[in-house]
């Protein structure tokens, strides 16, 4: 969708510059001749990580009461919370089966045979970790936001640690992925991070040990979008196949993108997770310049996928933008659900606290509702 990955320089007011997320760099800008000039100032070494950046404690304090499931069963390896789908006797009931000359006989449900004169048998079903991968889009498309950074981190911090006075599409992914690491490592599940764009950038591998948490913090704030890689397109695809060749018990993924992407390659992607029989939530990230795009002077809009730059009046396609991003959203929204997996708008001028809380509890709810929960 190369019509809505779009920045606008020019003379008119705007939003912050677009970010180039945690790398050792900052930006500036100047206005010359009607246009706004980007100066990129490269540092030997990343800032340090301040965690707190990324995810407010009022976050964490309202997320720290929610489980995280996985709706489909999963597999794991030690007891937990998660369903298993291998049945045995152990741990929780799950049916009856009808008694076979061989069965072990103290499975019996003697209760039944006196109502019903009939042999059953107790199956169980044994409850197991789950595993979380986190794959957040790092592309191009994902290095646009209008949001004041002291504003979105809640701290009395005004700049990023590269310098940047704007919250970007990457930077809301990032806290959001912190989000989901913290209530899955609380729960004692173990998480793993990919950052791709693409291809895989980045990766944690998966563990359930304390420091997990940092790490993943620290790997996004660490591969982000530098100079050479803004740029980069959104494969999704290539970056589900590399993960599903290393993944071999089922997982809960939760993909952190814009999906700016043809439907076609996201659908497909979502087949071979749904193949493989994972589970999956798909977080579409979005600005709330994205999504009204209330500009009102004419300007240069440059992709930042490399589409180029075209100078145009923002009034005169407004309806048009806004009825392709629509339509874009309930694409991906449809795609998802037509899974059987999860989907959710989030807005990167909103608080990541409330919608996110909100969401989990309504899904941990749906699962115990369900067969599986």
């Amino acid at each position: 969708m190369p019509d809505i990955r779009l920045e606008t320089s020019g003379d008119e007011p705007r939003p912050p510059l677009p970010t180039l997320a945690n790398t050792g760099i900052e930006a500036s800008a100047s206005t010359s001749a009607g246009e706004h000039n980007i100066h990129l100032h490269v540092t030997e070494t990343p800032p340090d990580v301040d965690a707190s950046l990324y995810l407010h404690p009022q976050t964490l304090a309202r997320l720290g009461s929610f489980e995280l499931r996985a709706r489909m069963i999963i597999e794991g390896l030690s007891t937990g919370l998660h369903r298993s789908p291998f049945r045995g006797f152990s741990v929780e009931f799950a049916q009856h089966r009808q008694y076979v000359p061989g069965d072990d006989l103290r499975h019996l449900d003697w209760k039944v045979f006196g109502r019903s004169d009939k042999l059953q048998l107790k199956q169980h079903q044994q409850e197991t970790n789950l595993d979380l991968l986190v794959l957040v889009d790092a592309s191009g498309s994902m290095n646009f936001g209008s949001r004041s950074f002291a504003d979105a981190s809640g701290t009395s911090v005004t700049k990023s640690p590269d310098g940047r006075s704007n919250w970007t599409k990457f930077d809301h992914a990032t806290a959001l992925a912190a989000a989901l690491s913290y209530i899955t490592l609380k729960q004692g599940d173990r998480v793993g991070l990919i950052v791709y764009a693409d291809t895989v950038r980045a990766a944690v591998r998966r563990s359930s040990s304390q420091g997990t948490w940092r790490q993943v913090v620290s790997a996004l704030s660490t591969h982000p979008m530098t100079p050479e890689n803004r740029g980069r397109t959104t494969d999704l695809g290539r970056a589900i196949d590399q993960l599903l060749a290393k993944v071999t018990n089922r997982c809960l993924i939760a993909v952190v993108s814009d999906y700016f992407q043809d439907l076609e390659d996201i659908q497909a992607a979502l087949s071979r997770i749904k193949h493989k029989r994972h589970d999956l939530i798909a977080f579409q990230v979005m600005d709330k310049a994205e999504l009204e795009f209330d500009l009102q002077e004419t300007a240069p809009f440059e992709g930042l996928e490399g589409e180029g730059r075209i100078r145009l009046d923002p009034r005169a396609i407004r309806e048009a933008y806004l009825e392709a991003v629509r339509k874009h959203l309930s694409g991906v929204e449809k795609s998802v659900r037509s899974h059987g997996f999860d989907y959710q708008l989030v807005n990167t001028h909103d608080w990541l606290g409330p919608p996110l809380a909100a969401f989990v509890a309504r899904r941990t709810a749906q699962i115990k509702r369900s067969k599986y929960g």
